[in-house]
């Protein structure tokens, strides 16, 4: 294991956005801030574990958002080998509805320095920039009617509750980011 652990601050980033929600073109970690913090979540468009998660995903979205937390996507895949995550790709995925920011790591910088290694793979983080939980969102992305467990919004409810999670960090179950050679 690498990159950002719970406790770690979170690093700054400037990327393209696919789905121009703020008007901005670029956006990064400051924009994406909410009162309460942030959660980054690093997903592609091709990988089953995202495609499955899709709807769980634009739900957490959409409470994080309600609930002054930053959202936001990040796409580090290898776009070249795998033109489904292009960035002309991932426009095309926010064209049919995102309630967040998509943003295209082309140089693959941002999933180094995070130590990002699956999609899907979210971190939350307090409005201090601490990583507070890094992980899944829960123990079945493919297949919602298997989930026994919800870690990722435990951790946004502690946080939001003012307290720190149970559960600060597990595996994140998904394909493995796709770098290139």
């Amino acid at each position: 294991m690498g990159g950002l652990e719970p406790g770690d601050k979170a690093l700054n980033f400037e990327l393209k956005n696919a789905n121009i929600i703020d008007g901005k073109i670029l956006s990064s970690l400051d924009d994406i801030m909410g009162e309460n913090g942030a959660v980054v979540l690093f997903e592609c468009n091709h990988c089953p574990y995202v495609v499955g998660s899709i709807d769980r995903i634009n739900n957490v979205a959409k409470f994080a958002l309600e609930n002054k937390l930053g959202f936001v996507g990040v796409n580090s895949n290898d776009a070249i080998n795998y033109p489904d995550d292009s960035f002309e790709a991932m426009q095309k995925r926010a064209m049919k509805g995102m309630p967040y920011s998509y943003l295209h790591d082309e140089d693959q910088q941002v999933a180094k320095e995070w130590g990002a290694e699956r999609t899907p793979e979210f971190y939350l983080i307090n409005s201090n920039k601490i990583v507070v939980y890094r992980g899944r969102m829960d123990d079945s992305p493919k297949n919602p009617t298997n989930a026994t467990t919800s870690e990722l919004l435990d951790a946004i409810n502690s946080l939001l509750s003012d307290e720190s999670p149970i559960t600060t960090r597990t595996d994140s179950i998904g394909c493995s980011i796709k770098w290139k050679v």
